[in-house]
């Protein structure tokens, strides 16, 4: 009955390995449609010309096939039955469980207007460390994970759905491996956190192109929890690596120019559109995106990591440590570029004098290892700082640690007494009376 207020077509002009192109009338741009029972996508107009995108592949459709336009864009039905859930990259539940009730609204729709968004001024705790200590993250922004495929990245971004300071948290997950989407299912069962936790996967034995869908279904359900429900929210993204990939396959499929690295030439518009989502709405509500993004080989020039780079507010880099053996994260490359928005204001007033003398004297531990590789005497002071850098590396760079902001302070006052003289750290006179005597009793 349904069909009688649906535009259906039985006549495709070309079909190629990923889309079909008809003729057709009253169609809007990334319209949902079936072709032969498949689930397809609007991606150009051309006058009367329609392409779509067939998330499942062309193989086996004919010329004559059924095109069965449903006169809307993918949707999402949002509402606070989504929490505790796990959907695939369509919105349908994988858990077992119905179908949750809710508003149906389109996804994908435009970032907020620039004029409704307040400056980002909320800390954003994630408990770990060596995100909060160095590269403190702030409610409203946008920032990467870098990292190597073979890093413990899904740990990292479990741990901070685990420990964050939000909410509601939204995982996005794209091309993931059943172990990855079972470890987080598994983590945030375990852990009594799916209360707070929406989740909508894609794993390898998905359609890739159907992870096109995955940052939109995330982000429209971050909406509404951070528009309508006034509620702080934290969105994970992994891997963006693989969303670009299946960017670069349809692309390719539809015979358009590839640009660097073999990615589209649209690749960084459509990398903008998802992490301009972030925003700290007046009332309060916000939504601040935390995304992996996997390096091949280690090579931040690829067009992938290139090009967040010039959109996003920072990155944090994952590596092994070679002292301790332990993935931490790295005060060098790493860079929250809003942190001074909260440090020493929404943090302890110690803060920003910790974190610069930390960081300096894991520089001086550095130029000490370089001296001793090449063969020359280390001074006392040296050997000092090598051991002062094992220990901060050990007790908070590491990505295993979890403490709060104003314990991780704590622990870099006590590596401080141990190392080193008021005089060798060099902070302010008046916050060395006040928490060097209490670091060292």
């Amino acid at each position: 009955m349904a069909k009688a207020f649906q535009k259906i077509y039985t006549k495709i002009t070309k079909i190629t390995k990923a889309t079909c192109s008809l003729k057709a009338q009253g169609i809007t741009n990334e319209e949902l449609a079936t072709v032969s029972g498949r689930l397809a996508q609007v991606v150009k107009i051309d006058g009367d010309e329609v392409v779509l995108q067939i998330f499942g592949g062309t193989e086996g459709i004919p010329t004559n096939a059924e095109v069965i336009f449903m006169g809307k864009a993918p949707t999402l039905k949002v509402g606070d039955q989504l929490v505790g859930r796990f959907f695939n990259a369509y919105g349908d539940p994988i858990d077992g469980r119905p179908q949750p009730e809710g508003v149906e609204v389109e996804i994908g729709g435009p970032s907020v207007n620039p004029t409704r968004r307040a400056q980002p001024s909320e800390l954003l705790a994630t408990g770990i460390p060596g995100i909060d200590l160095n590269n403190t993250l702030v409610t409203g922004q946008k920032i990467p994970f870098f990292a190597d495929p073979d890093q413990p990245y899904s740990e990292v971004m479990a741990s901070v759905a685990l420990h964050a300071q939000s909410d509601k948290i939204i995982l996005g997950g794209m091309g993931m491996t059943n172990d990855d989407y079972l470890y987080y299912k598994n983590t945030f069962s375990n852990a009594g956190v799916l209360d707070r936790i929406v989740s909508f996967i894609n794993t390898t034995e998905d359609p890739s192109v159907e992870r096109l869908l995955i940052p939109d279904m995330a982000l429209t359900a971050a909406e509404y929890f951070a528009y309508e429900k006034h509620e702080k929210v934290l969105v994970l993204l992994s891997d963006m690596t693989n969303y670009a990939d299946a960017l670069a396959i349809v692309s390719n499929r539809m015979d358009q120019i590839p640009s660097k690295d073999s990615m589209p030439g649209s690749l960084y518009s459509d990398l903008a559109k998802i992490y301009e989502k972030a925003v700290q709405f007046p009332h309060g509500g916000s939504i601040t995106i935390i995304a992996v993004t996997t390096l091949s080989g280690g090579d931040i020039t690829h067009a992938v990591p290139d090009n967040t780079g010039y959109i996003t507010e920072g990155q944090l880099y994952l590596r092994r440590d070679t002292d301790t053996g332990k993935v931490i994260i790295d005060p060098f490359r790493s860079l929250s570029r809003l942190k001074q928005l909260v440090i020493g204001k929404k943090t302890r007033e110690d803060h920003p004098q910790v974190m610069n003398a930390a960081v300096r004297l894991y520089a001086d531990a550095s130029n000490a290892r370089t001296k001793m590789e090449n063969g020359f005497d280390l001074t006392q002071y040296d050997e000092r700082t090598l051991a002062f850098a094992k220990d901060y590396s050990r007790e908070l760079l590491a990505i295993d640690v979890n403490l709060d902001t104003t314990e991780m302070l704590e622990v870099a006052w006590e590596l401080f007494a141990k190392y080193f003289t008021p005089e060798e750290v060099n902070i302010k006179q008046e916050l060395v009376n006040k928490y060097w005597k209490n670091a060292t009793n």
